[in-house]
């Protein structure tokens, strides 16, 4: 078992540099020490989007569940993934939930932590629009194009295979890295030509803006999600992370089974309106499995390619990221 260890300058650099967003309005949370373990506290990082996570702390669901194994639950929200995986690794959160893009920048930055989960692949759940009057008619069309997104999250690595897909490297466009809500405001003044981003934020500006959606994931990513532990929290506190998926797994077949009723108590929280978060909801499966080992092979491809492009400092194994016992 691997103890808790402070953090060096040099893997802070490397989060600081991955995977910061690249604007102060999106600049990552400064935690200065290794928080040790502590059995009796189950410490979750979530982000707004993140649907199920959003509804069990709304339902107090998790709370419930994990008082009878002595576990206090506290929350921490995040903007993104990449704020996320910085608390992570520094022990400020023992769990969380973040796409398929910010492991990879993380495990390459040094953090130690494992892959707990994985929601069933939702394509449909991220894609890039264009204004309305946009000469950019498909995505060959968006070479020399000025295109925004979160660096370091998943549409990070979206954008990388979908240009890869239709001929385009990373290269031939000139990326612009905003967080979700100033890259919607660049989008519309036309500071950028198009923005790649994922649901809710996808539908709400399809929805409320003269935009258009110039191609989604499928056929390009898998869009993979993720749920992470702090490695010494799932090697010691493994019945809490198998109780806390449970608790999940039930949450997301609560949302499929009534998606109107997920998006009514999700509206108030998320700021958005109902019918928007009910389309959100349909692109994402809610089905949550253990890690196998193609997936962990999708991820490896991810890392091995951001490699290439020099997008991390160095080579990472990605099944180095698990429990040498998986949670069942």
């Amino acid at each position: 078992m691997k103890p808790p260890k402070a953090v060096s300058a040099i893997s802070r650099r490397q989060f600081l540099t991955v995977l910061s967003a690249g604007a102060a309005s999106a600049a990552l949370p400064s935690f200065s020490a290794y928080a040790a373990y502590e059995a009796g506290k189950f410490r979750i990082g979530y982000q707004k989007a993140a649907s199920t996570l959003v509804l069990a702390k709304a339902n107090g669901s998790l709370e419930a569940r994990l008082k009878p194994l002595g576990v206090e639950v506290t929350w921490a929200e995040f903007a993104a993934g990449p704020q996320l995986l910085e608390a992570l690794n520094v022990g400020a959160i023992d769990f969380g939930y973040v796409g398929e893009a910010p492991p990879v920048f993380a495990q390459a930055a040094g953090a130690d932590f494992v892959y707990s989960a994985y929601e069933v692949p939702t394509p449909l759940a991220e894609g890039v629009v264009v204004p309305n009057s946009s000469s950019v008619k498909t995505v060959a069309d968006l070479r020399g194009k000025r295109v925004a997104f979160n660096k370091g999250s998943d549409v990070h690595w979206f954008l990388v295979a979908l240009l890869r897909k239709h001929g385009l490297d990373y290269g031939d466009i000139s990326p612009v890295f905003l967080a979700p809500a100033d890259a919607r405001a660049a989008l519309e003044r036309g500071s950028v030509d198009a923005w790649a981003i994922w649901d809710p934020f996808l539908t709400a500006v399809l929805d409320q803006s003269p935009v258009r959606l110039l191609a989604n994931a499928e056929g390009a990513a898998d869009h993979h999600q993720f749920f992470l532990s702090q490695r010494a929290f799932a090697e010691k506190r493994a019945d809490v992370i198998k109780a806390t998926l449970d608790a999940l797994g039930q949450t997301g077949q609560q949302i499929r089974g009534d998606y109107a009723a997920a998006a009514a108590q999700l509206a108030s929280i998320q700021g958005l309106d109902a019918k928007i978060i009910e389309k959100g909801l349909r692109h994402y499966a809610h089905v949550y499995k253990p890690v196998s080992p193609s997936v962990l092979a999708a991820q490896q491809r991810i890392a091995d390619t951001f490699l290439q492009l020099k997008l991390i400092p160095r080579q990472i194994r990605v099944a180095d990221a698990t429990l040498r016992q998986p949670i069942a």
